[in-house]
């Protein structure tokens, strides 16, 4: 039987469509949160019921996830000889994950029934204070709402969101490990700061802040501006989070070449909107 929104989401402690006290209590928390660092949680934003209903779905299409095993860097680049040596876009790191692709969470699933629900863009929308013309569903049919599975060995180290904004429902943990690390807010449109960015990779930053997320955690991220990581995972318990995303352009998808680096495949629409970006950042 298909669970309804009210069974996912803990809309007690978090009413996203009801106007009032505690909604603007939580918006104004939120909003202060993240224009100091560029993250805020909402703890226990999904039931008990909500997140076994979402760690179910993704145990279940867990196999059609593209496990990509590579060294990249933070802007999922090649290398550049002609740059020194020193500069972060030479730097590459192990990856080694799974990303289950948008298309095998369908309408009826846990997933999309949280993300479709009432209010819930509205809410996000107004917790990030973006107008309605430059708030938009990420476009990408690969990429809007996915799951990120990583096991024992796995890891994702430092980079850059193509989007401008990503909303992450923590699901299961790793039995050890897994903290998100970010450096909030290290880049700009037109400023890629590379020497903060150096730091960051070199372990050197002080602006590196290391969150522990539960299940059931609803996080806001400005993951286009902040330099960000997973920690190593130990144990035999997959890490799943789902990450949907949003962006200030209506129509956005990811690179071909960043497409085909996550998910396996590409579609039509990556290669038709190729080069199509509003901003000039590297990705």
């Amino acid at each position: 039987m298909q669970l309804a929104a009210k069974d996912l989401i803990n809309l007690e402690d978090y009413p996203i469509s009801t106007p009032g006290p505690l909604r603007d209590a939580i918006l104004t928390r939120v909003r202060g949160e993240l224009e100091l660092r560029g993250c805020a949680v909402l703890k226990g934003f999904l039931k008990p019921t909500g997140i076994a209903a979402a760690v179910a779905e993704a145990d279940g299409v867990a196999d059609k996830g593209h496990r990509s095993y590579s060294r990249t860097n933070a802007y999922f680049t090649k290398d550049d000889l002609s740059l020194p040596e020193t500069d972060p876009r030479r730097r590459f790191f192990d990856r080694s994950n799974a990303f289950i692709p948008a298309d095998n969470f369908h309408a009826d699933g846990a997933l999309r029934t949280i993300v479709d629900s009432e209010g819930f863009d509205t809410f996000i929308r107004e917790c990030l204070q973006e107008p309605e013309d430059r708030f938009f569903r990420y476009a990408d049919p690969l990429a809007d709402v996915i799951v990120n599975a990583a096991w024992e060995g796995n890891g994702f180290p430092w980079h850059f969101d193509t989007n401008n904004y990503t909303v992450t429902l923590a699901l299961q943990n790793a039995d050890v490990g897994g903290a998100f690390e970010y450096s909030p807010m290290i880049r700009s449109s037109d400023d890629e700061n590379f020497d903060e960015v150096s730091k960051a990779l070199d372990g050197t930053s002080d602006k590196v802040i290391s969150l522990k997320l539960e299940p059931g955690d609803l996080q806001l991220f400005k993951g286009r501006y902040s330099l960000h990581r997973v920690a190593p995972l130990e144990g035999s318990t997959p890490r799943y989070v789902a990450i949907l995303s949003y962006a200030q352009e209506r129509g956005m998808v990811g690179s071909v070449e960043r497409t085909r680096q996550l998910y396996g495949r590409t579609l039509p629409i990556h290669h038709e909107r190729a080069g199509q970006r509003g901003d000039a950042l590297i990705d």
